[in-house]
This record gives C-alpha cells, structure tokens and sequence, in this order.
C-alpha cells in the first residue's frame, strides 16, 4: 500500500487543496532523504510554485545589497539612506502605517503613471499588503453582505490554486467561467454571460475576477479581449478584480502588457468614471521574484469613499505588511536610473531573468507536445505552462479507486517515482499540469528528463497491460 491511500483531500470538513497535498507529500519525501532513505533520485525538484530564488535562480543585486553592511554602489548607499529616513526612528523595527508607508504609497503611483502612460495615480488609493492574496481576501471580504444570499466572484477556470482556497475561507461562492484552451486560454464575452447567468440561480454575484497575465496558463490579453471585459462589467455593474502579478513576464511574439486601468481609462468617462476596479501586483513576480519579502499592493480606482475608509480603519490589520517588504516594492518600482552605478548590472539580470524565462517556455512547450499523451498550448507570459494530459483509461480508473483526480494522481506518481514536484488540476473537465519555468536552465533539463523517464515508463506499462 503506497501514500497514495492515504491522502484524503478533506480533513475534518477542513478543505484541502491538492497543491497542499502534493506539498506535504514532497516535504516528507525530502525528510525521508535527510533520514538516509534510499530513493533513485538525490533531491525534490519543485516546478509547482512559483518561488524562483527557491528553485536556484540569483536574486536581483540592486535589492539584496540594501540588506549588507560591506562596500555598495554610490547609488544603492543614497537610496538605503533615503528609505530609513522615511522609517519612524530611522528604523526598519519601526512599525508603519497599516495602508503602508506613504512615500512606498506614493512611489508606487508614480510607477504606475508612468507604466500607464500618463493615467492619473493616487497614493491614497494604494494599499500594500503582506502578498497580494493577502489583499484579495480584504477585498472578497468587503463585497460580503451577509445574509441568506450568498456573494458569488466570476471565477476563471483554471485559475490560481490559491483563489478557490480565498473564497472558501471567506465564504464567498465562485461562479466559474471557462477560459478556452483552443484559442490560447483567452477569455470570452459569450461565457462570462454565461456563467453570470447561470450563478445568478444560485447567488450574488458582484465581482469578476480576472488573470491578466493568466495564471497558470499564460495568456495575454489584448486591447480588444480588455475592452470586452470592461464593457462586460459595467452592463453588469460587477467590480472588477484584476490579478496582475506577472505584468513583468510577457515573452509572445507581437504581445504586450497593457494593464486594465490603462485600458479603462483609455475608454472615456463613459467607463472611467464608474466602473470599479481593484488591480493587484506583488514583489512575488518573475524579475523581482522575492517571495519570502510577502510584500504586494493594490490599487482601487473608483471605489466608494466610505468603503475605501472602512478598508482602511477596519480591515487594514489583516494586510499589514513588514517594513522590508515594503522597501523592497519601492525598489522594485523605483529601480536604477541609466547613469546610476548600479544601472548596468540591474538590466543585465532583468534581461537574463526574461532570456531565461522565454527560453525555457520554448524547450518546456516542445518537450510536452513531444510526450504521448500530451498537449500543451503556447504561452504569452507568466511564469507557467498548463500542459493537457490524455490520460488513459487505466489511469482514470485507478484514480477513481483512490478518489483523487486523475491528474492529481499522475503528479504524485511523478513525485515519489522521480522526486519532481509538479502542480495539477484546475479545471473539471479535462486534467492538466501546472508547471513553473521560471528556473536556471540546468534544473529545467534535470527535470524534462526526470518527466520524460516517468511518462514513458507509465505509457509502456499501459501498453503492455492492454497487450495482455
């Protein structure tokens, strides 16, 4: 009898996600390594998440010399110097405000000004958060009401693991609208008036929520594809929830990052004078890829005063962010100028980050569309490929047996047979992997080849079970 049987997805009522599941399993097989156990590989290769400093990829410098007391540039002294003094008592020990420290607020407006070309930015519509999840779950909370009608979120399908384990704490229901994987994971008019349709026999809905680059699958949308979504949620009168974490990471040929509020303002008064939106970014992206600083922000644009000053006075302690993660936003948007010191090695890193990123994108997408029984579409930016498997019926059978999916079970199978850490499921219908490459290229091909072994062995076992 294997660990597979004894995983149970619920326990105690307690939702389990199965990204928690497959997490715990590695960390006990890590520990099974520590102990002496003998397995065919020498360590756990995670690609699930997307932790890039974790996987082996070199931090930015211009961040982490702020952090050492030894010789710095003259540029990185000036800035270290400049973020104490706006500190009380010069101290990072110090606390902040909860909505955070307003000249972070206020860096992080100008940062979007000049992303958006010019569109209006407010620091006292920014909020940093301990992670941009973080202040999701503010959010959900606010559009809550209570009472015998549920709210309902319109909910991409797939999404991001962690936003159907935020709706099930905040007991908010998802209304799941299905992006489609033949055209690129794109998101249509047609099925968002589905699904609100559909949600409307059931509960409330009062926001959308929107991946933009999408998580996990990559897609990129452009002017049109926003335009629709944002004419969508004014005939709706539906709040607007717009992840956009990975805006750094676009890597398509003849596809750019243009952020919704840019779009929305671009639209006339029409729309910008109404429309609600909250959009979130986070130091959790592909070039700055500092996960463990839980820093992250958002920013509301034609929000209720008397909401915006209950979020504030009210709810703001649950986002309350450590000051480091918070000097470290200021310098993901406020990064080296050309002529300062530290400009050239800066873009140096944030080129190879992005080199790397596309790259691996490239090999990772041809080595699954190689594999039998896989398909994977071409990604436009993000940090993940969401590669289709073609389970046979061998498979899906035996996972039933086990009540897991199917693709849940091919991951675990993967995880204690090759020691390789990959993410699965998100969708109903069909099973999938999610798979992060945004690691060193080395650790990409140890893992391809890790892959490559399971899935052929799996696929010629099959074979000789049919053969029988």
């Amino acid at each position: 009898m294997t660990s597979l049987q004894h995983v149970n997805p619920r326990v105690s009522g307690i939702r389990v996600s199965a990204h928690s599941t497959l997490q715990s399993l590695a960390a006990h097989i890590t520990q099974q390594i520590m102990t002496g156990a003998q397995k065919p590989f020498k360590e756990v290769l995670d690609v699930s998440s997307g932790d890039p400093h974790k996987t082996g990829m070199k931090p930015i410098s211009f961040v982490r010399q702020l952090m050492k007391d030894n010789s710095l540039p003259l540029d990185v002294r000036l800035r270290a110097q400049r973020l104490l003094e706006i500190c009380d008592g010069q101290s990072v020990g110090a606390y902040s405000a909860t909505s955070g420290l307003l000249h972070v607020r206020q860096s992080i407006a100008e940062f979007v000004m000049r992303r958006d070309d010019g569109v209006p930015s407010y620091a006292e519509d920014i909020f940093i958060s301990s992670g941009s999840q973080r202040a999701l779950m503010v959010v959900i909370k606010l559009l809550d009401k209570g009472g015998e009608t549920q709210t309902g979120v319109l909910t991409p399908v797939p999404s991001p693991h962690h936003l159907p384990i935020i709706l099930d704490e905040t007991g908010v229901t998802p209304a799941p609208y299905q992006l489609i994987e033949d055209h690129g994971w794109a998101v249509h008019p047609e099925e968002l008036h589905r699904a609100l349709t559909a949600a409307r026999r059931r509960c409330e809905p009062r926001a959308v929520y929107i991946s933009n680059p999408g998580n996990p699958t990559g897609h990129v949308q452009d002017r049109k594809s926003i335009e629709e979504v944002i004419r969508f949620a004014a005939a709706e009168r539906l709040l607007l929830l717009v992840d956009e974490v990975q805006q750094d990471s676009v890597h398509g040929h003849s596809r750019e990052f243009i952020s919704y509020k840019k779009v929305l303002f671009e639209m006339g008064k029409q729309y910008s004078d109404t429309v609600e939106l909250v959009s979130f970014h986070s130091l959790s992206n592909a070039c700055m890829g500092e996960c463990g600083q839980r820093a992250g922000y958002m920013e509301v644009v034609n929000m209720d005063p008397e909401v915006m000053l209950f979020a504030d006075t009210v709810l703001c302690a649950d986002i309350s962010t450590p000051v480091i993660g918070q000097l470290a936003l200021d310098l993901m948007v406020g990064p080296p100028k050309p002529g300062d010191p530290s400009w050239d090695t800066h873009t140096q890193e944030i080129l190879l980050i992005r080199t790397t990123l596309s790259q691996n994108a490239q090999r990772a997408q041809q080595f699954f569309n190689s594999l039998p029984g896989m398909s994977c579409q071409s990604v436009m930016g993000g940090i993940y490929l969401y590669p289709r498997l073609h389970l046979p019926s061998e498979i899906t059978e035996q996972a039933k047996v086990l009540e897991v999916e199917a693709d849940v079970l091919y991951s675990r199978r993967l995880l204690e047979e090759e020691g390789v850490l990959i993410g699965a499921g998100g969708t109903t219908d069909s099973y999938h992997l999610r798979f992060c490459i945004l690691v060193p290229p080395h650790t990409l091909e140890e893992v391809l080849a890790r892959i490559s072994s399971f899935h052929l062995r799996l696929w010629a076992d099959i074979r000789t079970l049919t053969e029988v």
